[in-house]
């Protein structure tokens, strides 16, 4: 893949290390193969950040955090990456994956209407966390491994791509042997 294009939608390292969150890790964050842009470490940082993103927990930045700096691949794709379930995307995508986990234990899913307050979300939380944990690591596993296998690919895909212009380019600019 294209680094500068990667560069472009990654946050900035400084910012990463002056996160509120972040600032824990301290002087781990100085690793420079943290922010290292090469096919093992994005690809790493893909598998990270997109199983984190699958886990309904708090705090998950810091728990993709957490994972990238011993794995040491890509911190700001991986921290990046756990924004996949936003606000915006996280009903939908916990609810799939409540629906994955209820289709695994073979028990019926709980189809009641949604009311926000501690009371209904205490009361829902005793009776759906299995079916939403278990559904939930089964995605994120499965989205891990194939972001990972993927952006392989694709890494693979530019760089023999770019080899074989960059040959093509040669031989055009040879004079013909006479």
């Amino acid at each position: 893949m294209p680094k500068h294009l990667i560069k472009k939608f990654t946050p900035d390292h400084e910012i990463i290390r002056n996160h509120k969150h972040l600032r824990i890790f301290g002087d781990l964050l100085h690793d420079p193969n943290l922010w290292h842009m090469n096919r093992r470490s994005v690809a790493g940082a893909f598998a990270v950040g997109l199983f984190w993103a699958f886990i309904p927990i708090p705090m998950q930045m810091v728990m993709a955090a957490a994972t990238a700096i011993p794995a040491r691949v890509n911190l700001p794709i991986s921290v990046a990456l756990v924004w996949i379930t936003n606000p915006i995307t996280m009903p939908p995508i916990f609810y799939f994956t409540y629906l994955v986990g209820t289709w695994i234990l073979g028990t019926p899913a709980r189809t009641e209407s949604f009311e926000l307050s501690f009371e209904y979300l205490s009361h829902s939380m005793s009776a759906i966390w299995q079916p939403l944990y278990l559904g939930s690591l089964i995605c994120a596993l499965l989205a891990a491994v194939i972001g990972y296998c993927v952006m392989r690919g694709l890494w693979r895909l530019y760089v023999v791509r770019h080899i074989q212009r960059r040959r093509n380019g040669i031989r055009q600019k040879l004079p013909p042997t006479p």
